[in-house]
């Protein structure tokens, strides 16, 4: 047992849930995508849980299959987060925003205006745009990566500068005097570089925990470097214990060399569980959310393992005869876990249902084997903490929390409430107040 605890966050994405046949669950409605009022309870549900942020993933993609499937991002970010902020207390309210498409002073006026309604519990995940379908929604061309990356770095610290530029003892508000606000602590920042600039100043005081956390999202030098540099949480993505303990060591050396405490920064990975009371209920559940992308999952299950497959080989156990040749097309680092799974004799159905191809691993089975991965991890140095991404936000959220989350408090792992606030307190990183740069 350890005496350091590992932090969590629950995504929050379109209503439904992280499988993409989620919204045709029979136990679920199908109208979620645009019911607020179920992504208040599941926000609530998260806090009972003593979550420490919930994050909403945001960009303006084209979806490929929306006859189909049900678009991946919430309506709005922004105002999902402001409806939360009203009906909860503790948990923090981190959203997505992109450099890109975004200017500065709008980033920087909504984020504030959401940390100070929320009490200092607001979280900007600032990430740059390559898509060309995004691009394509603002009229654009995507640019190249230097350019993104040249503006990211330049918003970002116009946005701190403007969180900065209302002064933090400014605001007087005295009705006797008649004094609001000591003029001289509400000033222009007149910054400007080569892609972004803004006069300011934003009308906004501070909040609680003086201004919102930067998150980034991802897993490229890139982002690595802008993390070191601002970011106090990292969103990752990560298949093994292996990457996720040199992603972590990667954003931990940047903040280093930006001058930072590397302990000022958190590393999240990925996790997507399933939980039942049995293996078997499991398999079944998770092989029933694939919904139409089986046959495509299938062909690429076996593109994995150099084996073809077809949608008449879900039921069936490859022999040896078909393992002799397969080597696992380690490209891909979920190849390794499918072959395992094929050598235990797994049907290709249950391997498939062990969610394989799904975009971070999984565990499907007991709350026990859940906790168990995350102990894992967590023990091995890999990570701070997860965001969880659930199968079904209508029973999944509320079995997390009810089953998975106890034994972790059990076991030392995750506290048993909140010990304060803002999200800055629950991710134990430093006050900040404008930027710390020139």
């Amino acid at each position: 047992m350890t005496n350091k605890q590992m932090i969590l966050g629950m995504e929050l994405g379109n209503g439904y849930g992280s499988q993409v046949g989620s919204w045709r669950a029979p136990w679920t409605s199908p109208t979620s995508y645009t019911d607020f009022d179920r992504r208040i309870r599941y926000a609530q549900a998260a806090e009972r849980g003593k979550f420490q942020f919930l994050f909403v993933p945001d960009g303006p993609q084209h979806e490929v299959d929306i006859e189909h499937n049900s678009p991946y991002f919430s309506l709005d970010a922004m105002l999902t987060h402001g409806m939360i902020a009203r009906a909860t207390k503790r948990i923090g309210l981190v959203a997505t925003a992109s450099t890109t498409f975004n200017e500065p002073f709008n980033i920087a006026r909504q984020f504030k205006t959401l940390d100070v309604m929320s009490h200092g519990r607001a979280g900007w995940n600032a990430v740059t745009s390559a898509g060309p379908s995004v691009a394509a929604n603002y009229g654009v061309r995507v640019a190249p990566s230097g350019e993104r990356y040249g503006r990211a770095h330049e918003s970002i610290q116009l946005v701190q500068s403007l969180w900065g530029s209302w002064g933090p003892d400014a605001w007087v508000h005295d009705q006797q005097t008649g004094e609001f606000t000591r003029k001289d602590q509400v000033t222009p920042i007149n910054r400007g570089g080569k892609y972004v600039a803004s006069r300011g100043p934003l009308y906004i005081p501070p909040s609680e925990q003086g201004q919102p956390v930067i998150f980034q999202a991802g897993a490229s030098p890139n982002v690595f470097d802008l993390a070191g540099a601002y970011a106090n949480g990292v969103i990752g993505s990560a298949h093994t214990i292996d990457d996720a303990r040199k992603q972590r060591s990667a954003i931990r050396e940047a903040a280093k060399n930006a001058g930072r405490d590397p302990d000022s920064i958190k590393f999240f990975a990925g996790f997507q569980p399933t939980v039942t009371p049995t293996k078997q209920e499991a398999l079944e559940r998770r092989a029933s959310l694939i919904g139409g992308e089986l046959p495509a999952r299938v062909s690429y299950l076996g593109s994995m393992l150099g084996v073809p497959l077809g949608v008449e080989d879900l039921d069936r156990v490859l022999n040896p005869a078909d393992l002799a040749p397969v080597r696992p097309a380690f490209v891909d680092p979920r190849a390794q876990r499918s072959f395992d799974l094929v050598r235990e004799g797994w049907t290709v159905r249950e391997v498939l249902g062990h969610g394989v191809i799904d975009y971070h691993p999984s565990t499907v089975g007991t709350a026990g084997e859940a906790a168990d991965h995350m102990q894992e991890w967590f023990e091995a140095g890999a990570v701070d903490g997860f965001w969880v991404c659930i199968d079904v936000y209508e029973d999944g959220i509320d079995t997390f929390v009810d089953e998975v989350v106890p034994i972790l408090q059990n076991r030392g792992l995750f506290h048993r409430d909140y010990e304060g606030s803002t999200l800055r307190e629950h991710l134990g990183v430093p006050i900040q107040y404008g930027t710390t740069l020139g």
